[in-house]
């Protein structure tokens, strides 16, 4: 049986597909349904079993065993960056990570679990070194801490513990996300509900709608997670195309995709001032060094397949999942 926690939600829903693609049924997915809406994400995939968070902490800092588990894909976490309660974020991210690690470690249990590049901060530098890492909120921090905790602990490990640390993800599934889900997605609203693309002027030295993330299609994170678990490497690793691009790049996919639709420059808000980053480019090195080798797709591929995935989908179960 493998586990996948976080499961309802974007990355967590990709990898029980994925593992569905490969004929995998035997699989216990785990999240928090309090937002209920998130069961969309798992409606069109096969499970044998569901676990709520709490609950698969509660076995797992007791002990329990779970049965005949082969790998643990740990996705689940408090993910809002505006979060500054950090006893809950801690709790919610940082010990709940903890235990599920120990408990995979005394067991030889593969642990693969989502890190974050925003433990970088505002960078320049986004390579997995103590000497870059500057988290600038409560989840970054949170995401460190435990990067921190897994290094400390690797000498003494036998089994695979791998980190991935994401970049800008887009793609299926990350319409309950709400205001949090990629520009992507929110450029694809726009267009059907006003026909523009709504961007930011130009801020830090970069061009209206000219500042530059490293965008990944949530299908290449997949591809990483099950590369992973087949290969058996440890370590901390960025998950990024190791290719920056531009913000107008992601407008220019969705309106090529539609066929219509404009661009509009909009005031760069006061709050970001400072807080924002205006760049960012995964070091992939690592990565490479220890065996990936698939190509990462462009923004223009990458949004293509996502709005195909969506209009396969139809507008009506769009709109269900952006309530």
């Amino acid at each position: 049986m493998i586990i996948v926690t976080g499961a309802a939600g974007f990355i967590g829903s990709n990898i029980v597909a994925g593992l569905n693609a490969r004929g995998e049924r035997d699989i216990l997915v785990v999240d928090d349904l309090s937002d209920g809406r998130k069961c969309l994400n798992l409606a069109d995939l096969d499970f044998s079993d569901y676990l709520e968070y709490d609950d698969l902490l509660a076995r797992v800092e007791a002990g329990d065993e779970l049965g005949d588990v082969t790998a643990v894909f740990h996705q689940g976490a408090c993910s809002d960056t505006t979060e500054w309660d950090g006893r809950y974020v801690m709790d919610r991210n940082y010990r709940y990570s903890k235990s599920l690690h120990d408990w995979c470690v005394a067991r030889g249990v593969p642990f693969i679990y989502a890190s974050s590049a925003s433990v970088y901060g505002m960078g320049p530098d986004f390579v997995e070194q103590r000497a870059a890492e500057r988290p600038l909120n409560m989840y970054a921090f949170s995401k460190f801490a435990f990067d921190q905790y897994v290094r400390a602990q690797s000498a003494k490990t036998n089994s695979q513990v791998a980190g991935l640390r994401y970049f800008n993800v887009y793609g299926p599934r990350e319409q309950h996300k709400g205001k949090m889900a990629s520009v992507a997605w929110h450029f694809s609203r726009q267009i059907e509900e006003g026909g523009e693309c709504r961007l930011f002027e130009g801020s830090d030295g970069y061009d209206d709608g000219g500042q530059r993330r490293d965008f990944i299609y949530v299908g290449d994170c997949v591809d990483v997670n099950l590369w992973l678990l087949d290969s058996g490497v440890s370590g901390i690793f960025n998950c990024g195309t190791g290719r920056s691009q531009t913000f107008n790049d992601v407008a220019d996919a969705v309106t090529g995709w539609y066929g219509r639709g404009e661009k509009r420059y909009i005031e760069f808000p006061e709050s970001l001032v400072g807080r924002y980053q205006s760049f960012t480019q995964a070091d992939v090195n690592a990565l490479r060094e220890a065996g990936y080798g698939r190509a990462f797709a462009t923004v223009d591929e990458g949004v293509r397949r996502y709005l195909d995935w969506l209009a396969e989908r139809g507008a009506a179960d769009a709109t269900h999942h952006s309530e």
